[in-house]
């Protein structure tokens, strides 16, 4: 039995994991890999990878955790440490449970009194924010959008009032796709940047608005994507009758049934939806 488990100390520890150069690891990250009695891990290969780069041998149990498996293995991992075991959470780049598996590890083990707490280390979202150039006094993290144009057309819609400065996750393949879409939803001026291979070699961020980066990923993007953009602008009353037409339209078109766009907008605009309904209906 471990040192930590005799003293009854169960501890879960998210760590932080580099997401690209291993030299941006914490120094605490070896250590905490070193000490720990189970080592839950994204992908096994990349755990091996990783302790190889950072010169350290683990003695730690090794048991594999994704998002296949999240389900079935957080209850095993929740006993583990409620009998005393300290377990390092890591996935395959970045800190676990931000749109990587750890939520509902965290969750139960919170529910079950268990200690949890973590290794800061390299994160994504705030890496690219900062270089993106755009506000960051106020941000919001979206993680990825759905898959299905539908869908993604109807949470961008739902985000075309946001203020604050948005940060996205994006799948290479699916990049041009989701700008095309963010400049339907939100204006083809509106600035944005897009963030590829943050901390690695082949680092490259591109700032400008969202229309013209739609036209910039038609020739291809590779590697990790981040998209960050900025927030609308304040919105003033909206008393125009045509204005109001349109917002409804646009609404709809993003997958928003009428009555729910004539609802939206007359909160939007401060003005009772009857009003807005009439209007619709006379146009």
């Amino acid at each position: 039995m471990s040192a930590s488990a005799s003293a009854g100390r169960g501890v879960l520890v998210l760590a932080g994991t580099p997401i690209g150069r291993v030299e941006d690891a914490p120094p605490r990250l070896a250590t905490e890999l070193v000490g720990a009695d189970v080592i839950a891990a994204e992908d096994t290969r990349r755990l091996r990878r990783l302790t190889s780069d950072l010169g350290i041998e683990v003695g730690a149990r090794v048991i594999s955790y994704f998002e296949g498996n999240e389900q079935g293995r957080t209850p095993q991992l929740l006993e583990l440490l409620t009998s005393g075991s300290r377990v390092v959470l890591v996935t395959d780049a970045g800190m676990p449970s931000v749109s990587d598996p750890g939520y509902r590890l965290v969750a139960a083990a919170l529910e079950a009194g268990v200690e949890v707490t973590s290794v800061p280390g390299p994160s994504a979202v705030l890496t690219a924010l900062a270089v993106s150039g755009l506000p960051v006094d106020r941000f919001c993290f979206e993680g990825f959008l759905p898959r299905k144009a539908g869908e993604r057309s109807r949470r961008l819609a739902s985000l075309a009032d946001e203020q604050r400065t948005m940060v996205f996750f994006e799948a290479p393949h699916r990049t041009e796709a989701t700008l095309e879409a963010m400049a339907t939803a939100f204006g083809a001026d509106r600035p944005a940047a897009v963030c590829r291979e943050l901390t690695k070699t082949h680092e490259e961020v591109v700032r400008d608005g969202l229309g013209a980066l739609a036209a910039w990923a038609k020739d291809g993007v590779r590697g990790e994507v981040t998209l960050v953009v900025q927030g609308a602008p304040e919105a003033g009353p909206v008393d125009d009758p045509a204005t109001l037409v349109a917002l409804v339209a646009a609404a709809e078109a993003g997958g928003a049934t009428r009555k729910d766009a004539i609802a939206e907008v007359a909160k939007r605009a401060g003005v009772p939806k009857r009003d807005v309904y009439d209007l619709v209906h006379k146009s």
